[in-house]
């Protein structure tokens, strides 16, 4: 079992680049949010002009709960777009080309084995999670197990030099799962946060609710534990997000959230580490209804609106030249002085 200790945004680092960001040729406040992000930057890091280069883990796990006629997808397709992630045909796999983020792929417990060597086989559960609804998701131990994979995935990431994690999952369910966490952490009805996922009809989605509504009650998992939560209602994707983004935190490392699930994860993350939310940064608004929710739960804003609901982590990759903005601002755009600029 692990231990986290998350450091402090370091609060000297945030004034010296609020300080040195008045002092470029431009007036005051006038880049709005990309001078509020150069500043959190530096918080995160300790550094005023961090690398921040870019990196990508995506968590692919299949969920029980599929039975339950929970999904537009049949289970399957975790399956076939892990494949196509890895053959760059995928949403994040075209992002993280562009954006020059290296994009690793990890299989917590996709049923059907997946033969490709970029697919790295850390299956946690051979055929996925249980039908929640009718059983534990999985033990307390996996639990754990998918948080250390992703811990341990973030740090290798970061040692190999990524100055930037955007944390992305996969698995047919997963809107359902995180739903199910999302609703018990906020002691709020299931149908407040469950949304269509990769396109429900309107039967499912009465479904889900429903579904959600049942496994809360049977389980009634403790909305201050994370381990609790996972076990009962969560998913191993889920699990591996969260424990990924724990890694980067206590290395000081920028996370850029995703969409709902990858929220949701960010909310366990914070349960497993009190602090772990000041190294998040959140990339867009989801239509997924739960998205917002978790978002006002972690207080963050969007940097972008563009109506996405594809998850993998696409919404980060595409948002990621916004982080890289504030920090070329910092990095290349002159001072008064060195420019020889007059100031009032």
């Amino acid at each position: 079992m692990l231990t986290f200790s998350v450091p402090p945004l370091h609060h000297e680092k945030m004034d010296e680049a609020k300080e040195y960001i008045d002092s470029l040729t431009k007036p005051q406040g006038s880049l709005g949010r990309l001078e509020e992000l150069a500043i959190h930057l530096a918080g995160m890091t300790g550094d005023i002009q961090p690398e921040i280069l870019p990196a990508s883990l995506v968590f692919c796990a299949d969920h029980g709960i599929v039975e339950e006629n929970v999904s537009a997808s049949p289970q399957e397709v975790t399956y076939e777009m892990a494949l196509n992630m890895v053959g760059g045909g995928a949403g994040i796999s075209v992002f993280s080309r562009m954006i020059g983020a290296p994009l690793k792929v990890y299989d917590l417990g996709i049923v059907r084995p997946v033969p490709h060597d970029d697919v790295i086989n850390k299956k946690v559960r051979e055929k996925g999670t249980a039908n929640f609804l009718k059983e534990r998701a999985m033990t307390e131990e996996e639990a754990w197990e998918a948080i250390e994979v992703g811990y341990e995935a973030a740090r290798q990431a970061i040692k190999e030099g990524a100055g930037c994690l955007i944390v992305g999952e996969l698995g047919i369910g997963n809107t359902t799962a995180s739903s199910a966490i999302l609703a018990s952490i906020l002691d709020i009805d299931p149908e407040i946060v469950a949304g269509r996922g990769s396109g429900i009809n309107d039967q499912q989605l009465i479904r889900k609710i429903e579904v959600c509504r049942q496994a809360l009650a049977l389980h009634k998992p403790n909305k201050h534990d994370a381990i609790d939560l996972l076990s009962k209602v969560g998913g191993l994707d889920i699990a591996g997000m969260a424990g990924a983004m724990v890694g980067a935190a206590e290395m000081r490392t920028p996370i850029l959230l995703d969409g709902f699930i990858c929220t949701v994860s960010a909310c366990l993350a914070e349960l497993l580490a009190p602090g772990s939310v000041d190294y998040m940064i959140l990339s867009h608004s989801s239509v997924e209804p739960g998205h917002k929710i978790a978002a006002d739960y972690l207080h963050k804003k969007p940097l972008v609106e563009l109506d996405l609901r594809l998850g993998e982590g696409t919404g980060a990759a595409v948002s990621y030249p916004i982080i890289k903005a504030a920090n070329v601002m910092v990095k290349d755009m002159a001072t008064f002085n060195s420019a020889r600029v007059s100031q009032k």
